[in-house]
């Protein structure tokens, strides 16, 4: 566990002291954890596991099936 000394203004204090009450939690540094937490779940890029990116590459290589209209590809379709 790291240790710091912040300065944060005083609208992020009131913040952090709704979220520790809200959610009761011990103290301030329970919340940022948890208000670190979910800023990391919905706005960092999540790491893809590697079946995954394995069968993204799977996918990239695949060829499609080329057609001039939605026409064309309607006969495909309805003719597979």
């Amino acid at each position: 566990m790291v240790q710091a000394v912040i300065n944060i203004e005083e609208n992020s204090n009131r913040v952090l002291n709704i979220v520790k009450a809200k959610y009761g939690l011990k103290d301030k540094s329970e919340a940022i954890n948890l208000v670190v937490d979910t800023y990391e779940e919905n706005f960092l890029e999540p790491e893809l596991k590697p079946e995954y990116v394995e069968k993204l590459k799977k996918i990239k290589k695949e060829k499609g099936i080329p057609f001039k209209s939605e026409q064309e590809l309607r006969k495909i379709i309805e003719n597979a």
